[in-house]
C-alpha cells in the first residue's frame, strides 16, 4: 500500500487497488493535473516492489539471470527483464548497484515471488536475497522542470546524469538517493528513494519547498506513459516476448546465457518479430474539455481486436483519453507487416476508425527509453 497514505489524503487523494496494492488514483481533475506535469513538475508515489541482494557474488548472481548487463560500479543502474524458458517476460525490473548491495525495483506483485525464486537458487554462492518493499518509499518527480525542482530541494549533491545513475544527499533533513530516470513519462524525471520512516517528510519537501510541484496519481501516470509510448508490465510486457514490444533497451545481445536468451536471439536473427507495438489515434473524439470525461466510456478495453479490412490483425493493450491531444489514443500489438491499411477497433459497441500514429504521441522534454524500437527502423 501507499507509504504516506495520510499525507496523500491531506492533499485530497482518492485511492484504488492496482496489482494488489493501494495506490493514489488522483487528486481531483486528473486531466488538468496531467497538463500541469507536462508543463512543469509533478510528484507521484511509485508502487514498486523492492528486492535487496547482498553478498560477494551478488552482481554475478543477478547478472546470470536477467536480460541486461548488471553494472559493477556503484551509483549505476540498468533496466532488465526476467524471462521464462519460452522467452516470455516474467517481470521487468530496474537493478541499481548501491555499493554493498543491489536494489531491484519490480512491479509490486513480483517482488515476493522473485525474492523467493532467487533465494532458492543461491546454492553455494555468497548471496543473500530478501524482499524489502515496505522498507523504502520511492517518489517519482517528472516534467520539464523536474531538474530545477530537484535542484531546489536536494542538499549534498547535484541532479544526477545520465539516465539510471544516482546521487546521495538529503531533503528536509532526511537522507535520500536521487535517480535519473529513463524517461517513462516522456519528460525529464527523477526518482527519490528514502527509508519508509522518512517518507512523509520527503514527500512534503518535494511538494511544498523550493520550486512548485503538483502531486499526481496513477490515472495521470497512465495517460503520461501512453502518450510517451512506454509499455508497462501489467498491460503490455507480462507474458510476451520482448522482441515483440521493441524494448531493446532491456536487452544485451552480447552478454552470456540467461533463461530465455535462445528464443530472444532466434527472433532477433530472424530480422523481425511476429508483431509490433504501435500507437493508434481513435476517431470520434469530442475534443476539448469534453473529451476528458465523456470519451472515457467509449474507449476500447484491453484485448479488443484491431481489424484491417475486416480481418483481425492485433489487439489493443491500453487506451486512454489524451489530455494533451483531447482525443482518445491507444497502444496496440498488431501483425508486424501491417502497414497503412485501414484499421478499426470496437469501442462502446461501435466500430470506429483507428489511425496508426508514430510514437510518441506527444513530444516532451525527454524520450522514453522503452519506446518501441525494431531492427528495421
Amino acid at each position: 500500500m501507499a507509504i504516506v497514505t495520510e499525507a496523500h489524503e491531506a492533499h485530497g487523494a482518492t485511492f484504488e487497488e492496482r496489482a494488489g496494492r493501494k495506490v493514489v488514483r488522483e487528486y481531483g481533475r486528473p486531466a488538468r493535473t496531467h497538463r500541469a506535469v507536462r508543463n512543469g513538475a509533478g510528484v507521484i508515489e511509485m508502487a514498486y516492489g523492492v528486492v535487496v541482494v547482498e553478498g560477494e557474488d551478488r552482481v554475478d548472481f543477478v547478472d546470470d539471470t536477467v536480460s541486461n548487463r548488471v553494472p559493477r560500479t556503484d551509483r549505476e543502474g540498468v533496466y532488465a527483464l526476467l524471462l521464462d524458458p519460452q522467452g516470455r517476460i516474467e517481470t521487468d525490473l530496474y537493478v541499481y548497484n548501491a555499493g554493498e548491495r543491489l536494489l531491484c525495483f519490480t512491479p509490486p506483485t513480483r517482488a515476493g515471488p522473485l525474492a523467493e525464486e532467487w533465494a532458492g537458487n543461491v546454492f553455494i554462492r555468497d548471496v543473500e536475497v530478501r524482499e524489502a518493499s515496505t522498507d523504502f518509499a520511492v517518489f517519482g518527480v517528472h516534467g520539464p522542470q523536474s531538474t530545477e525542482k530537484i535542484a531546489s530541494v536536494l542538499n549534498g549533491g547535484g541532479s544526477p546524469e545520465p539516465a539510471l545513475t544516482f546521487v546521495r544527499g538529503s531533503m528536509g533533513g532526511e537522507g535520500v538517493t536521487v535517480i535519473a530516470t529513463d524517461g517513462p513519462a516522456g519528460e525529464e524525471g527523477y526518482e527519490v528513494v528514502c527509508s519508509a520512516d522518512a517518507a512523509e517528510r520527503v514527500f512534503e519537501t518535494l511538494l511544498t519547498f523550493g520550486m512548485n510541484a503538483i502531486p499526481f496519481g496513477y490515472e495521470t501516470w497512465e495517460t503520461l506513459t501512453v502518450e510517451a509510448g512506454t509499455p508497462l508490465f501489467e498491460t503490455e510486457l507480462s507474458g510476451r516476448i520482448p522482441n515483440v514490444l521493441g524494448v531493446r533497451n532491456a536487452l544485451d545481445f552480447e552478454k552470456g546465457c540467461y533463461v530465455g536468451q535462445e528464443i530472444v536471439s532466434k527472433v532477433e536473427n530472424r530480422g523481425q518479430p511476429s508483431q509490433r507495438l504501435v500507437g493508434l489515434r481513435l476517431d470520434g473524439a469530442a475534443g476539448g474539455e469534453a473529451a476528458d470525461a465523456a470519451e472515457t466510456d467509449r474507449l476500447p478495453d484491453a484485448g479488443t481486436a484491431v481489424t484491417a479490412d475486416g480481418e483481425e490483425v492485433g489487439e489493443v493493450t491500453r487506451a486512454v483519453v489524451s489530455p494533451s491531444l483531447s482525443a482518445p489514443i491507444a497502444l496496440a500489438l498488431v501483425d508486424f507487416e501491417v502497414g497503412d491499411a485501414s484499421l478499426s477497433v470496437d469501442a462502446g459497441g461501435e466500430s470506429i476508425d483507428a489511425e496508426r500514429t508514430a510514437l510518441p504521441f506527444v513530444e516532451g522534454s525527454a524520450v522514453s527509453a522503452r519506446m518501441p524500437a525494431y531492427p528495421d527502423e
